[in-house]
């Protein structure tokens, strides 16, 4: 999978392309980390479109970046789910626990 942080005016976008599972956990905890202090970043919106497939484990990993900046106050929206990415996310009840855009 690859990650693109790109920041403007307080949000912060992390597009994903690729497979998103747990070989990927690394990758995608080293993007959202620095954003944790960062306190120019107010919302983080995880951009889906490039993704093609996801695993339970990338579920808990959204869960996970959803307590971190859930603690810091800062507001989680994953965006551009299409196809299989929408069907997990939604038989996993993701839509009570994020905005899907």
């Amino acid at each position: 999978m690859q990650t693109t942080v790109r920041q403007e005016a307080g949000m912060t976008t992390i597009s994903l392309v690729g497979r998103f599972d747990f070989n990927t956990h690394r990758d995608f905890r080293a993007a959202y980390e620095p954003l944790i202090a960062d306190d120019a970043c107010r919302a983080i919106t995880v951009d889906f479109s490039g993704v093609n497939y996801l695993d339970s484990s990338a579920l808990g990993m959204l869960l996970m970046l959803r307590d971190k900046m859930g603690g810091c106050g800062k507001d989680v929206v994953l965006s551009g789910v299409q196809g299989n990415v929408r069907q997990v996310l939604e038989i996993a009840n993701f839509s009570k626990l994020f905005r899907i855009v």
